[in-house]
């Protein structure tokens, strides 16, 4: 018996792996985070099988669920939304199965901020503008943030900065950030990713606080910096004509010349 860790993707059905649908489809047992993964996804399932809606459960009782299937031999697809590596709360459920010798395995998901940038058609390192992206987010009831893990901090680095589960607090995100990134910095905030109802507002760090329409909530997804306006950003050394790499080396005495001789 194995406990299957999925990443559900970011909402759309169809943003989900092909590992993760195979693996659901096998499962005789399926335990989903309901409030975020929608379900359409759980159409993969096979007939007959077992569909618990996780999100009224607490940790005790999510692995009483999946301690039943492992003393009946069943197999166990656990969804969670986006990607596991994030705010999934795998970690305390994979804990408890290493301490009872249950076997699993993770599967990744689509996280939300790679829906959010392809919602926008943005990429979010440019050259000369932003080469690095932080995830983060601002503290909540549910997970208190490290000391040194604040938006000031981040806001130092000029990265572009994706902050999760956040919403509610605009207010402070707008104080923390004005100071390094300036009131007219780009901002888009993109609620539900990927889902039908999914919403897009661009503004900027001094109008965020006003810009948020009634009903968008914690599922949306604040993304800030100056590689959201899309311009101002020099080409990449890539692509260019001149660049010697591998694949393209620029003289005989290339370091990567070796690596084409003899090809066509």
């Amino acid at each position: 018996m194995t406990v299957h860790f999925i990443g559900a993707g970011p909402g759309a059905p169809d943003l989900l792996t092909l590992r993760g649908r195979d693996l659901i489809a096998a499962c005789p047992v399926c335990l989903y985070a309901g409030s975020l993964v929608p379900e359409a996804v759980l159409d993969h399932c096979p007939k007959g099988a077992r569909i618990v809606n996780t999100a009224s459960l607490d940790l005790d009782a999510i692995i009483a669920e999946i301690r039943a299937a492992d003393q009946a031999g069943l197999d166990v697809a656990r969804l969670h939304s986006g990607d596991l590596s994030v705010w999934s709360a795998m970690g305390e459920q994979i804990r408890r199965l290493r301490a009872e010798g249950i076997a699993f395995t993770v599967t990744p998901g689509v996280p939300a901020f790679a829906a959010a940038a392809a919602a926008l058609g943005a990429e979010l390192t440019l050259p000369g503008v932003a080469q690095s992206l932080v995830l983060t987010r601002t503290p909540g009831r549910a997970s208190s943030m490290p000391p040194k893990e604040t938006l000031v901090n981040f806001a130092a680095t000029g990265a572009t900065l994706a902050i999760h589960l956040s919403i509610q607090n605009a207010a402070q995100v707008v104080a923390d950030l004005a100071p390094d990134y300036g009131g007219d910095c780009p901002v888009a905030i993109v609620w539900r990713a990927s889902w039908p109802d999914q919403r897009i507002i661009r503004t900027t760090i001094a109008g965020l606080a006003s810009a948020i329409p009634e009903g968008v909530t914690r599922t949306a997804l604040i993304l800030v910096g100056p590689a959201l306006a899309q311009e101002g950003f020099g080409e990449s050394c890539l692509y260019a004509a001149d660049y010697d790499r591998r694949y393209r080396p620029q003289s005989a005495n290339s370091p990567w010349a070796e690596w084409t001789d003899g090809d066509d």
